[in-house]
């Protein structure tokens, strides 16, 4: 019952978390020119954040929302840390820091224990899923722009992509399109990959004080969504940008 209960909790926060990095006045940025507070953050030679001794990964974390505008960074690093943001929000501190310990921040890169899944099926993406728009025509000379990877948001047809917005479909593939290539004829295009976290190993790590929120939160997510039961058998997969 917890682990049914604690999907919907961090779908919510996923989107929350979105919403909060959207507000944050973080920039988008290649990894050649990322940027990130060195107070929390050494800078990797690749472009990545490497957290500095003695910063906990939930301190590192919320910096970034609370000083966004010392931060720029990719759309694929976004991702990940609306999800760090969101696991931090619906686990137990002390848990977060222990198991997310020296974290880095590159690209598609995280922590073994946030357990990523994928699996086919937009058309039934739920809120909190991440999911990816493809830009296969993207001009050479800006080659940041060859997809986005998306936050699907409770509103329909609403994702948060970082450097984009929050926008229907047709708002991220109008933006994607404007960095064709001269004579491009393919548009861009949101592909079929779902991507969420392991909610019910994740769930290990809740507090117990969260049970009537939890309740409340499943029942409605039941409402809207249907019961959903999943189960994941073998190795994890990750999508790369």
């Amino acid at each position: 019952m917890q682990r049914l209960q604690f999907e919907p909790i961090l779908r919510s926060r996923i989107v929350e978390s979105a919403e909060a990095l959207q507000r944050s006045g973080v920039s988008f940025a290649t990894f050649a020119t990322a940027r990130r507070n060195p107070q929390f953050w050494d800078l990797t030679a690749k472009g990545g954040f490497q957290l500095k001794a003695g910063v906990t990964p939930a301190q590192g974390i919320r910096d970034i929302f609370i000083h966004g505008d010392q931060y720029a960074f990719e759309c694929a690093t976004a991702m990940v840390i609306v999800l760090y943001k969101a696991v931090l929000d619906s686990i137990l501190e002390s848990e977060f820091n222990r198991i997310f310990a020296d974290m880095l921040l590159y690209d598609w890169h995280y922590d073994s224990d946030l357990k990523l899944i994928q699996e086919q099926g937009s058309h039934k993406a739920s809120p909190g899923d991440i999911l990816y728009f493809n830009n296969p025509d993207v001009s050479p000379e800006t080659l940041e722009w060859k997809g986005e990877n998306v936050v699907k948001m409770k509103e329909e047809d609403s994702f948060y992509g970082h450097g984009i917005g929050i926008l229907p479909a047709k708002g991220i593939i109008d933006s994607l399109n404007q960095h064709r290539k001269p004579g491009a004829t393919i548009s861009a295009y949101l592909t079929d990959e779902v991507i969420y976290p392991d909610f019910a190993y994740l769930s290990q790590f809740a507090p117990e004080e969260n049970r009537e929120v939890e309740r409340s939160l499943h029942t409605s997510y039941q409402q809207e969504h249907g019961q959903r039961v999943h189960a994941v058998i073998g190795g994890r997969q990750y999508i790369r940008r």
